[in-house]
């Protein structure tokens, strides 16, 4: 398994275009909803699959998949 489940701030702001600590804000929005749900969260990481979800990009998700 070489790509990981989680992405963490800097590749959330790298995606989002936005800063470190708003990178870090969304991915605490993100963990709340998560936590919210019963799933276990990791902090200083989101889960990849939700939080393209989250954003409206999970079909950015599947595209990069089959490339």
């Amino acid at each position: 398994m070489n790509e990981s489940l989680f992405l963490r701030a800097a590749e959330v702001a790298a995606i989002c275009d936005v800063s470190i600590p708003k990178a870090y804000k969304m991915m605490e929005e993100v963990n709340a909803e998560m936590a919210k749900g019963g799933y276990m969260v990791i902090s200083g990481r989101v889960n990849k699959r939700f939080f393209y979800e989250k954003i409206g990009c999970a079909a950015e998700l599947n595209n990069d998949k089959e490339e």
